[in-house]
């Protein structure tokens, strides 16, 4: 009998099935040792040691696997192929300490029949340089977390915590906002003719005047654009340069764990965490390869039926005459060796659909379609210019037409490209004004990060690898130093600010951009086997923990989270300050604890004098407006012998259509995620995660809300009815 030790149970089943007869295929549920969670488990005097230990709730695997170890003739080690899984690998070879002849490491990177039974026959040995590479890790965190968390607790508030590269990412969040707070907008006009040859009207925007291009804010007044109409008003519009050309568009490479989850969050909506959740579920049971990478690669078997695939579903001319290779250029590419992709290209969605859920199919569909499309012909487009001469100035016509469209087909219905087609026209022709249409615009401030979008910045910089994308942003939402708005935009809280302020001062290594980078690419030559993993940590941990010990001694909780105002205590005349708390910030007397004065800013103000004079319906003290960590609320002022509380309600004036009876109100979910619904609950359950407008759909009667990107659109899953949000 032989051992197969692979760390999810789905996986297990999976191998089994292909394995039979002769061989046992158990999990470890993931890691079996970890550092200790009561102390920081690493000696810094004896050059980094770690003291790992079995978790309690990992004892009785260990005692199910060694029960099988002992009669095995063969344990195969089948544990994922990064880092993290060889990590694992070695962490059960210590526990199970077998005789290493009988102990084997393989790997794949798709659970098919083949590639399994192929890792069987051709075992490896543990790579070592992979297991420090995550040991480094592992500990460099836990130096980080375990000394600079204590100094945040004392020095700002207790719970907090800070990682390394969470920290980071929670920087450029807080930067972001710095831009949009900073940003001053500018305004600028465009003019647009509407023109018409033969009946048929077409668009042209204003580009230049005598020969010079105008740039995008060269109109900056509508004195401006009237002024130039003006000079229009008795112009001819003459064709005066015609520039036909056909472009090329190549397909984009297939996934990466990075590019997957912008778009998953692109197009599908889901968050990173949900993604990688269900491309676990579809990489365990056999239908897509290793879903951490940063390789574009694809096997030559993957290619080959790719193009037999696209040749029987679109036709000869779709395929390629040899496979499309993509070569991968951000830092430290190097975790895995092929592209997500589906295991059997063949395999269409439709064929699959039957087996899986709805949010499983939705991912396939966007892997199978990516991967394809990336095998498949350019995509030929015939592009027009048409310069049209009126005075002194210069009006510009662009239209597209498809010749070809290519791996276009395969991408379905939302990358379909748009044709824009312009009337015959030759150089010289006179042309008809319709009307002159100015519009004013205004320059908007760069937008808040989105998952995706931080993804992208994070893998653009080199901070963190395939598998810290979804860890990094699920964890700095819980720790609340960013929340996640309405329109699924990321966005410092005041904690997190605070936070970010604190360590971009005191600790500018931990939250440094570059210094993150150049700290994972030492990661990556331990991992390569070019650096030994102790040196990398020392040359950082001495300089750190000198550093924490010199600024627990300087620093002040009331310089970090106490703000100084020009008012007076009005119950001792102390100065009043503006302080943190838990839920927010707020006003206090200076002289606390002596004087434990203190009132609300703000929103929370506004709703005291508008809640002041509500009594309670219990015993008749007044009611006060608290604040918790869902928001705002009514409390007793008796408290703690009334403990009877109100909420606060935000109606947004919308009568709910399920029931009739109630109106939506604003709420907030045990996670705190502002969600919309019914105040009839659980009489109603209706609810939204997008504000409703008030008006109903034009196409099946449902609510609309507010949709991302300025839009306003259908609640109803099933219907695509969408608009411009003409209000904004």
């Amino acid at each position: 009998m032989n051992l197969v030790i692979v760390e999810s149970p789905a996986k297990a089943k999976t191998i089994q099935k292909y394995l039979g007869k002769g061989f046992i295929v158990k999990s470890s549920y993931g890691h079996v040792r970890d550092l200790p969670k009561s102390k920081i488990g690493v000696d810094v005097k004896k050059n980094f040691v770690p003291t790992y230990i079995i978790p309690e709730k990992a004892e009785e695997r260990i005692k199910e696997l060694k029960k099988y170890a002992s009669k095995a003739d063969i344990i195969y080690f089948a544990t994922d192929e990064d880092r993290e899984g060889e990590a694992i690998a070695w962490h059960l070879y210590e526990v199970l300490a077998p005789k290493p002849e009988k102990a084997k490491r393989i790997t794949f990177h798709e659970i098919t029949k083949t590639a399994i039974q192929n890792a069987i026959q051709n075992p490896r040995e543990l790579d070592i340089n992979l297991v420090d590479a995550q040991q480094a890790r592992r500990v460099l965190d836990r130096l980080v977390g375990y000394e600079l968390s204590p100094l945040l607790w004392n020095k700002v508030r207790r719970g907090l915590s800070a990682g390394r590269v969470q920290s980071v990412a929670v920087r450029l969040i807080v930067q972001r906002e710095e831009e949009i707070n900073a940003f001053k907008s500018d305004e600028y006009w465009t003019l647009e003719a509407l023109l018409n040859k033969n009946g048929t009207e077409f668009s042209s925007l204003l580009k230049a005047k005598g020969g010079k291009a105008i740039p995008k804010l060269g109109i900056t007044s509508k004195e401006e654009v009237q002024n130039i109409e003006k000079e229009l008003s008795d112009a001819k519009y003459i064709v005066s340069n015609i520039d036909v050309k056909q472009r090329k568009r190549t397909a984009p490479a297939p996934f990466t764990t990075s590019t997957l989850q912008q778009a998953a969050f692109n197009q599908l909506g889901f968050s990173s965490k949900r993604t990688m959740m269900i491309a676990q579920g579809l990489y365990e049971n056999g239908h897509i390869t290793y879903m951490r990478t940063d390789s574009l690669n694809l096997s030559t078997e993957a290619t080959t039926v790719a193009a037999t695939t696209i040749k029987t579903l679109f036709g000869e001319n779709y395929a390629l005459s040899a496979p499309r290779v993509f070569s991968k250029k951000s830092k430290g590419a190097q975790e895995a060796h092929e592209a997500i992709r589906p295991t059997d290209p063949s395999k269409t969605p439709e064929m699959l659909s039957a087996e899986f859920e709805p949010s499983q199919i939705k991912l396939y569909r966007l892997i199978w379609q990516r991967m394809i499309a990336s095998q498949m012909a350019d995509a030929v487009l015939n592009q027009t210019a048409i310069d049209i001469t009126a005075k002194d100035y210069t009006f510009r016509a662009n239209g597209m037409t498809v010749q070809f469209d290519g791996f276009v087909r395969a991408l379905g219905e939302k990358a379909a490209l748009q044709e824009s087609v312009l009337p015959e026209l030759a150089q010289g022709d006179e042309l008809q004004l319709s009307k002159l249409a100015p519009e004013q615009h205004f320059t908007q401030p760069p937008a808040r990060y989105s998952e995706a979008t931080l993804v992208k910045a994070l893998e653009e910089h080199g901070i963190g690898r395939p598998s810290t994308y979804a860890p990094t942003i699920d964890v700095i939402q819980k720790r609340e130093y960013v929340i996640k708005n309405e329109e699924k935009r990321l966005a410092p809280t005041e904690i997190g600010t605070l936070v970010n302020s604190v360590l971009t001062e005191h600790f500018p290594n931990i939250v440094d951009i570059d210094f993150t980078a150049n700290m994972e690419a030492s990661l990556d030559d331990v991992a390569s086997g070019d650096k030994k993993w102790q040196p990398v940590i020392k040359d950082f941990y001495g300089p750190f923990h000198k550093l924490i010990g010199e600024k627990n001694k300087e620093l002040k909780k009331e310089d970090l989270t106490q703000s100084a105002t020009d008012e007076k205590c009005p119950k001792c005349g102390s100065d009043i300050v503006i302080k943190l708390g838990r839920f927010g910030k707020f006003k206090a007397c200076s002289n606390y604890p002596e004087c434990k004065h203190t009132e609300p800013m703000g929103d929370e103000k506004k709703l005291e004098e508008e809640y002041s004079g509500k009594i309670c319906p219990d015993c008749g003290k007044p009611l006060v407006v608290k604040r918790g960590r869902f928001g705002a609320f009514l409390g007793c002022s008796g408290y703690p012998d009334c403990k009877h509380i109100t909420p606060i309600v935000k109606d947004t004036g919308v009568k709910c259509p399920l029931c009739g009876k109630g109106s939506i109100i604003e709420k907030k979910s045990k996670r705190g995620k502002t969600f919309f619904a019914c105040d009839q609950y659980p009489e109603c359950k209706n609810a939204y995660w997008s504000k409703p407008t008030g008006e109903k759909c034009p196409q099946c009667e449902s609510l609309l809300v507010y949709g991302a990107k300025n839009t306003i659109r259908c609640s109803s899953k099933t219907c695509k009815f969408s608009k411009e949000n003409e209000q904004e």
